[in-house]
């Protein structure tokens, strides 16, 4: 299995840390067609955004992508990392679609920590509609990355997705 452990492995090679861009397609906000999340901490540790999905991301007509929806809440999850302080990359993602996503429906995604245990973080996130209907919910596991280790080659060759 590639990913996980071969970041758990990486040896000390340069100085590296994930650093967000103004052109992230998720949150960046020079991204021509991105999706612009603004996400702020909501008091408890955990952070949150509103987001209202564009016609441009749907698969079907009318319902949006699920990997569209994929990346909103892998987005939520890597920002709740990075509000408690720890540079990380996401290792392994899960994702339930409990209802399908419409194009302009309003929605607020939410994203937190559940535990800490040495470099591995757990992670969840669900995407709400405005009658506070879970729309879909993710669990993932985030890998704390040091400033003295950076991804394997094969990582940066695309084969470990971080955000």
């Amino acid at each position: 299995m590639h990913g996980l452990k071969e970041l758990d492995t990486a040896g000390p090679t340069s100085a590296w840390e994930p650093q967000p861009q103004r052109v992230c397609f998720a949150c960046g906000v020079d991204h021509p067609h991105g999706l612009k999340l603004q996400f702020r901490t909501n008091g408890s540790g955990a952070v949150v955004a509103d987001w209202t999905p564009s016609k441009s991301w749907e698969g079907f007509q009318g319902i949006i992508h699920g990997g569209i929806v994929s990346t909103v809440l892998d987005e939520a999850m890597s920002k709740a990392v990075a509000a408690a302080g720890t540079p990380a990359l996401t290792c392994h993602l899960e994702v339930r679609l409990r209802q399908h996503v419409a194009a302009g429906e309003p929605m607020l995604v939410h994203g937190w920590v559940v535990e800490k245990r040495k470099r591995r973080i757990q992670v969840e996130a669900e995407l709400r509609d405005r009658l506070d209907v879970e729309r879909a919910h993710a669990w993932a596991t985030f890998l704390e990355v040091h400033a003295d280790s950076r991804p394997s080659p094969r990582a940066e060759q695309g084969e470990v997705t971080g955000s």
